[in-house]
């Protein structure tokens, strides 16, 4: 199977179509998001329980997070796989519902190979991440852990104390960190949709994801620069929208402020959510799937 190559322009095509995801079948991609978004808030909620509930300590906390993290290196890859699947059939007027979300871990689903793949593409990452650490920034491993540290201590964020100063080539490793996180991005959108909605095998969903990135760097790095001025613009709205309503609400009481605001950040986090799958799907079905339809079909809601 090969992969194909698209113009600049196209990484603004994919954003564009990612922001109206769902207007055929709101409910279903929607509710898959948001029950993906709960999945995610499962280990925080574990951590936050034993730290402040049970009073685990700061090395007992480390353990539990790194088991966290290892579950969900698991779990994550078959939550992907399943979002991917209700958007395909959501697009292609195909019967769907938020739940279809979990079909990927029932057996028959390729839930092995969306696993291994999401294994693997996690060690290569850190592997290469690693690397870059070593050649620009080979004291941030143990500046980063002073800072875990010190949070761990602290317990309660709004008291931490001051950070230790920034190491040594941050800067440059924050810059090359941002081009390899892209880099993998690619990677990770073609070849998640070459496993779960191509039936490829896991090397060679990673052989297209590479030659599918490679191809197109171009339109990608054209999407990063949008969505950076985007995700700014957004900021600001919300911080503007969320600071007016602290202060109506704050003129009653500081729970109402609060209450006012929760739904505007939740509603931002879904919407994110969304266009981000989004537009993994919309850069798979252009660099390797089938042309989108000339005519919207009827779609249906399972």
């Amino acid at each position: 199977m090969s992969t194909r190559a698209m113009g600049p322009g196209a990484g603004l095509g994919w954003l564009k179509n990612a922001i109206n995801l769902g207007r055929h079948n709101a409910k279903a991609v929607f509710g898959a998001v948001a029950l993906m978004a709960l999945v995610a808030l499962v280990p925080s909620l574990v951590q936050l329980l034993l730290q402040q509930g049970l009073g685990v300590g700061p090395q007992s906390m480390l353990m539990v997070a790194g088991l966290l993290t290892l579950a969900m290196i698991v779990v994550y890859p078959l939550l992907v796989g399943g979002m991917l699947r209700v958007i395909h059939a959501s697009e292609n007027g195909q019967p769907t519902h938020a739940t279809a979300l979990f079909d990927t871990f029932r057996a028959g689903n390729g839930a092995g190979r969306l696993i291994g793949f999401g294994v693997l593409l996690t060690a290569i990452y850190i592997t290469v991440f690693l690397a870059v650490i070593m050649a620009v920034g080979k004291d941030f491993l143990s500046w980063y852990m002073q800072v875990i540290n010190l949070s761990l201590q602290a317990g309660d964020p709004s008291q931490l104390p001051a950070l230790p100063a920034l190491p040594e080539g941050f800067g440059t490793l924050m810059a090359l960190g941002t081009l390899v996180g892209l880099f993998f991005g690619g990677i990770y959108a073609i070849g998640f949709g070459q496993i779960t909605l191509a039936g490829r095998t896991i090397g060679e969903a990673l052989a297209d994801g590479v030659g599918g990135t490679l191809k197109n760097l171009l339109p990608l790095l054209v999407l990063a620069v949008v969505v950076f001025v985007a995700m700014i613009v957004l900021m600001i709205v919300v911080a503007l929208v969320g600071g007016l309503l602290m202060l109506i609400g704050g003129l009653v009481h500081q729970s109402l402020a609060l209450l006012l605001l929760a739904p505007v950040y939740l509603g931002m986090l879904l919407v994110m959510y969304v266009v981000m799958f989004g537009v993994m799907y919309f850069m798979w079905r252009d660099v390797c799937g089938d042309p989108p339809p000339t005519a919207d079909a009827d779609h249906v809601e399972a």
